[in-house]
């Protein structure tokens, strides 16, 4: 398997630090807002790249923060006149929402980075404690060019850096050593959230966060940190500065950065009114069509969104949905069980689509070419399922189907939706059952119900109903 790593510059062989397990980190979004549809391309990307591993036989520690202390979650808190708490939890619980509804597994661990000020407060500690920070006024900053390899990430040069007064701090530049030093803990400004420090009552920087988050939940060394493109500076760049300088040891193996998504050929802003939240686009289109869309360009490519593309994603997802479903009433008619001689051939045709897709997932998780094998399969079982074939046929083309689909996080087995009459019908037929005293066909039609997602209650009113 090879990957693309952000810090080579090239594609490298995957090679885990321990033997059949991935530790994986993935940053998540500051929590003050619905989020868009931007948030959501790392999210269904990794989520992607997090299942082709276990697919494989890995076992995938996964670990995504959310960003719970932040100046926009303040801004909207002092907005609305209620707690900072009150904005993440809000939040959180929403971007849950878009997550299930994109069906992206929930992490191993999310963590929340008020949940773990104790161990950056610690780590901060130890940078002072070696010579890689320094307090000044209450401010801790890190000491950028004491960190040698600071830049191999992003590969930019400090003094370039420099020359064009780039700064990687938002204030107190005249306290700073150095202009490029950059902030690990703040003190409090009235009004705002804080924790006590040895250096100030205040709260810590954006990047010490994470470098905490993935040290306390991976361990000091990581086999990929991964996110989008705009976090490799100065975010994931002073992640490493932090985290090696503290640990002593290379932070993470490899480095994924997903491209921009775009609408409609322009940059997305609020200026140009090309915002789109997933919330938003949940009132047009099934998530499950924004999943397949996100998937149908390879992760490292610009992406552009637009009507027409989601309208062509929803159509080539309906595709497979309706090549599922025929194989799911073919199999269950069927007349012959025994795979015959000529099918054994069919199936190793269809295998050869499986192994491409395999292939492509291999090749730096190019999902847009898996898709692809996922399309000549279903078109291979369109034409070689007829009524003649027999049910082993068509459950191994179904079964190879289910897999792939499942890997990119796609729901392609659609629930048949039972309507009110019908639930009436097997009440009615239940209870003239019981009547008979045929207690096994009752439970049977209940079990059935339930399966379906229908609870009946016994009441004194008759039988009641409702969906689970």
């Amino acid at each position: 398997m090879k990957i693309y790593n952000t810090l080579s510059k090239q594609k490298e062989e995957f090679i885990p630090l321990e033997e059949g397990k991935v530790k994986m980190y993935v940053c998540g979004p500051t929590v003050y807002n619905f989020i868009h549809i931007g948030n959501a391309r790392p999210m269904i990307v990794f989520d992607t790249v997090r299942r082709y591993f276990e697919y494989k036989g890995y076992e995938v520690n996964y670990v995504s923060n959310f960003t719970d202390v932040d100046d926009k979650i303040i801004r909207k808190a002092n907005e609305e006149g209620v707690s900072c708490d009150e904005i993440s939890e809000r939040y959180i619980a929403e971007c849950k929402k878009d997550m299930e509804g994109m069906n992206i597994k929930p992490a191993t661990k999310h963590p929340r980075a008020t949940e773990e000020i104790g161990g950056m407060l610690s780590m901060i500690g130890n940078l002072i404690d070696k010579g890689y920070a320094y307090e000044k006024n209450g401010t801790v900053y890190y000491r950028t060019r004491k960190f040698l390899e600071y830049g191999k990430l992003s590969h930019k040069n400090l003094d370039d850096l420099r020359s064009g007064e780039r700064s990687l701090l938002v204030s107190g530049q005249d306290e700073k050593e150095d202009t490029l030093d950059f902030v690990l803990w703040k003190p409090k400004k009235e009004g705002e959230p804080f924790w006590t420090s040895p250096w100030s009552d205040g709260r810590p920087g954006w990047h010490i966060e994470c470098s905490e988050m993935s040290k306390k939940y991976l361990g000091e060394e990581i086999d990929i940190h991964a996110g989008g493109e705009d976090l490799v500076f100065p975010h994931h760049e002073n992640e490493i500065a932090q985290s090696e300088a503290a640990n002593g040891k290379t932070f993470a193996r490899y480095w994924m950065h997903n491209a921009f998504l775009n609408i409609d050929n322009r940059k997305m802003s609020k200026s140009l009114g090309n915002f789109r939240t997933v919330r938003e686009i949940s009132r047009q289109y099934d998530l499950q069509v924004l999943r397949f869309f996100m998937l149908n360009a390879h992760y490292r490519s610009p992406l552009n969104f637009s009507a027409d593309l989601m309208e062509a994603s929803g159509n080539g997802l309906e595709r497979i949905k309706n090549a599922v479903s025929n194989l799911e009433f073919s199999a269950k008619h069927a007349k012959k069980e025994g795979l015959t001689e000529e099918e054994g051939k069919l199936l190793e045709t269809a295998r050869g689509y499986s192994a491409g897709f395999e292939a492509a997932m291999e090749d730096d998780f190019n999902t847009a070419d898996a898709i692809a094998s996922v399309f000549e399969l279903v078109k291979h079982a369109n034409t070689t399922v007829t009524e003649d074939s027999t049910a082993s046929y068509i459950r191994e083309i179904l079964e190879q189907i289910l897999k792939l689909t499942d890997v990119l996080g796609l729901i392609v087995v659609q629930e048949e939706e039972i309507l009110a009459e019908e639930i009436e019908a097997l009440i009615e037929e239940r209870q003239q059952a019981r009547k008979n005293r045929d207690f096994a066909k009752a439970d049977g039609i209940r079990d059935q119900l339930l399966e379906k997602g229908i609870i009946l209650e016994d009441t004194r009113e008759g039988v009641k109903w409702k969906k689970a």
